[in-house]
């Protein structure tokens, strides 16, 4: 039952790096820079849906609602501001500016919120527990999973089929010969960082419910990911190296549960 428990977790926890890597790699494919505040908005996101529960009255789906519309707000307005007048400049002078706007968000943060964690209210994290045989599955977990089932799907669809999406496809293949074809690359760019903005807000919500460590703390964790090269067609191809990447992870920790009990065992 450990192996399985963990399976389950590795599920939920491979869904949430796909919709991070997701996020962060749309825009290093499209482009083309490491956007390394992506996990600083991962963070902004989760504290707008503390607020918005704790502070505001929202109930939890207006508070996701919230959290989305800031980050895709602070994603563009950090693309226009920061990003946008280097586009043509070296990549290390792009590199440099983006860990100094990662630095910029982490501190304005501290100011604000404090580095103490913050609980999330318990209806917001619905602790809920679905007994199948001897599994225990939170609905925590339930709720990841489809969310990213979901996301997936409308991705691959909107980059298929809708003219925003294939105007994507095309900056990311050739920014050149986009433009030439009379793609506006700057709003095609922009619309990148909206929805991985989005995509980190959902991130962040999705972290506090399922790992209550504080999202401050949990975000460094997300600096130190390996973004898989995105892929807009089709995109599924990175989100399932990071449910490999997460499966590794949670297997290497039955492994220890495991050799824990066994020791245990031979001690008595």
């Amino acid at each position: 039952m450990i192996f399985l428990d963990n399976l389950i977790n590795g599920l939920s926890l491979g869904s949430i790096y796909a919709i991070i890597a997701l996020g962060y790699t749309m825009v290093y494919g499209i482009a083309k820079m490491l956007n390394f505040a992506h996990g600083d908005i991962i963070m902004v996101g989760a504290y707008i849906a503390f607020c918005a529960l704790q502070y505001w009255g929202l109930s939890p789906i207006p508070a996701l609602l919230a959290a989305m519309v800031v980050c895709t707000v602070l994603g563009v307005t950090i693309e226009a501001l920061a990003y946008r007048p280097l586009r043509k400049v070296a990549g290390l002078a792009v590199l440099i500016t983006a860990i100094g706007m990662s630095y910029l968000l982490q501190n304005v943060a501290l100011m604000i919120w404090g580095a103490n964690p913050k609980s999330f209210p318990r209806t917001f994290i619905n602790s809920s527990i679905l007994h199948i045989g001897g599994l225990n599955i939170s609905s925590a977990t339930i709720y990841t999973i489809l969310t990213n089932v979901v996301i997936m799907a409308a991705l691959t669809l909107f980059t298929a089929k809708t003219k925003m999406g294939k105007a994507m496809r095309c900056v990311s293949e050739d920014r050149g010969a986009a433009e030439l074809m009379g793609i506006n690359v700057n709003r095609t760019i922009s619309l990148t960082f909206a929805i991985g903005s989005a995509l980190a807000a959902i991130a962040g919500v999705q972290i506090v419910m399922v790992y209550i460590d504080g999202p401050y703390n949990f975000f460094k964790r997300t600096k130190l990911m390996v973004g898989t090269p995105f892929h807009l067609d089709p995109p599924t191809e990175g989100m399932t190296a990071e449910y490999i990447k997460a499966q590794t992870e949670k297997l290497h920790d039955s492994m220890v549960e495991l050799q824990g009990e066994f020791l245990k065992r031979i001690s008595k």
